[in-house]
This record gives C-alpha cells, structure tokens and sequence, in this order.
C-alpha cells in the first residue's frame, strides 16, 4: 500500500477521534463531570458541549433524574428483645454533581448502608408493639436523620417509605402462641366471672327465701297468737268452750287422717270414749 494513502487513513482516524472528543451532546435529565489533566474542571449540562480533545475528559456521567434506592431486607431487634424483618425503598435526587462524586465513593451505596443502619438504631428504641404500628413515625424520624448527610454528598432525600415491617418467623410463632394463651385466659376469666355472679345470685336467693319464710313465720305466730287472744277474751275462765274447741279440733284431725289416700289402717286412741264423754259432761256441768 502506498505510503501517503495510510498517512491520509491515519489523519481522518485522527481527525474523527478528535472530533469525538471534542464535540459532546449530553442528554436531558444528566450532568457529565469533565476534568482536565486529571483534575475537576466543569459540569457540562444537557445539550451540546465542546471539549478541547486530549485534555479534556469525561470523567462522570450522572443521572439528576430521581433515583430510586431499594434498600435491602435485614433483621431488627426491638427494645424488648423482639426480632422483627423490615426493608424499605428512598428517592434520592443528586443536586450537586461535584459533591455526588468527589465527597463519597460509591453514593447509592452510601446512603443505602446509611438508611440500614439508621432504620435499625430508631427500630431498637422501641418497643414490638410500637414498632409494628408507627411506619409513619418511622419513616419521618429516618429521613430526619439521614437529611444531613445527604446534602453533605450533594443529595437531596425526596422520600423514605418503609415497605415492611413484620415479626421474624420464630417471633410471629411466639405471638401466636401468647395470642392463644391469652384468649383461653380470658376465656378461664370470663367463665369463673359467670360462676361467680352465679354463686352471688343463688345465695342472694337463699338469703331472700330465708328471709320471706320468716317473715311468714312471724306473721303466722302473730296470727296465732292473735287468735288465742281472741278465743281467750271470748271464753274468759270457764273451761267449757275451751274443752269443747279442743275436742273439735281434735275429731278433725282424726276424721282427716282417716280419709287421707294412702291410709290403709287408722288407730284410735283407747281412751277416746272417755275423753269425749268427759269433754261432753264438763261442757254439760258448765
């Protein structure tokens, strides 16, 4: 091959690799890191931008888009030594290139092992319970603390949302077993509750028919005693009407033992004739 013809080859390479390099179009929603001779010279924004080749160089290409982080699952150990699983996913938006890249290695990385282990120390502080309840708490508190430091690396924290929070496996079968418990002792509560308000009613019943039955007794013995007051006033002292109500009372009762169902034989007394006679002959003398 002839020698000019490589040189004029070799010249267009050149001269389109320079071009190359010298003429950048940047898209919209990046910010390009140039530095020149190794060092930080000048963020080129969407559009077009020129280069002088050779000492210019596109370090970094960054998106100013949000950025979506999606933070990892990890275990979490409460104040009362409950362990629980959470994750959760941030929006992070780079405001500042420069920082973005020159203040911290790798700042995805950085603010992802940052929300672990901010998540884990508010977590810690509180109890299963309140844990479990307060995403909202959480996450306010989360993207509290990890603010500062994000601005540091030229990163602005749109949003932290927790995704989920739930006991660990051994720790949800522990909960269910003290579910469990505590529903048989509520149940063990209510059930000796009933047989004690049973207990109080049957008593307050005994104690109401004891109660009724001797106010009964009392109102018969004053009725008796009423009566013989009666009877006493009405006889006076002659024996004659008191005998003679006796022996009344004591022919009913005989006539009713013997015309009771279930009397098959009834017994006389043997002295019943003179009894009567006596009852009739001190009536007769009176």
């Amino acid at each position: 091959m002839d020698a000019g013809l490589v040189i004029v080859i070799a010249l267009l390479v050149f001269l389109a690799v320079t071009l190359a390099k010298g003429v950048r179009l940047v898209s919209q929603g990046e910010e390009w890191i140039v530095e020149r001779l190794g060092k930080y010279y000048r963020t080129i924004t969407p559009g077009l931008n020129i280069l002088i080749p050779y000492l210019d160089n596109v370090a970094y290409k960054l998106i100013t888009k949000d950025i979506i982080l999606d933070v990892q699952e990890q275990e979490v150990i409460t104040r009362d030594n409950a362990v629980i699983l959470t994750n959760a996913i941030a929006f992070v938006k780079v405001t500042d290139p420069v920082k973005a890249v020159y203040g911290v290695t790798d700042f995805a990385e950085a603010i992802r092992n940052m929300i672990m282990t901010t998540l884990r120390s508010i977590v810690g502080e509180m109890e299963l319970d309140a844990a479990l309840s307060s995403r909202d708490k959480i996450k306010a508190r989360l993207r509290e603390s990890i603010a500062d430091e994000a601005v540091d690396w030229g990163l602005t924290v749109k949003s932290v949302e927790i995704q989920d929070i739930k006991p660990s496996p051994s720790m949800q079968k522990a909960m269910e077993l003290q579910a469990a418990a505590e529903r048989e002792r509520k149940a063990a509560v209510t059930k000796a509750e009933g047989a004690k308000q049973a207990a109080i009613l049957e008593a307050e019943a005994r104690l109401e028919s004891a109660k009724r039955d001797a106010n009964a007794q009392v109102m018969l013995a004053e009725a008796s005693a009423e009566s013989i007051r009666r009877v006493t006033a009405a006889i006076g002292d002659q024996p004659g009407p008191m005998l003679f109500l006796l022996g009344e009372k004591y022919i009913a009762s005989l006539e009713k033992l013997g015309q009771a169902p279930s009397s098959k034989l009834v017994v006389m007394p043997a002295d019943l004739q003179e009894t009567l006679r006596g009852l009739i002959g001190r009536f007769g003398k009176g």
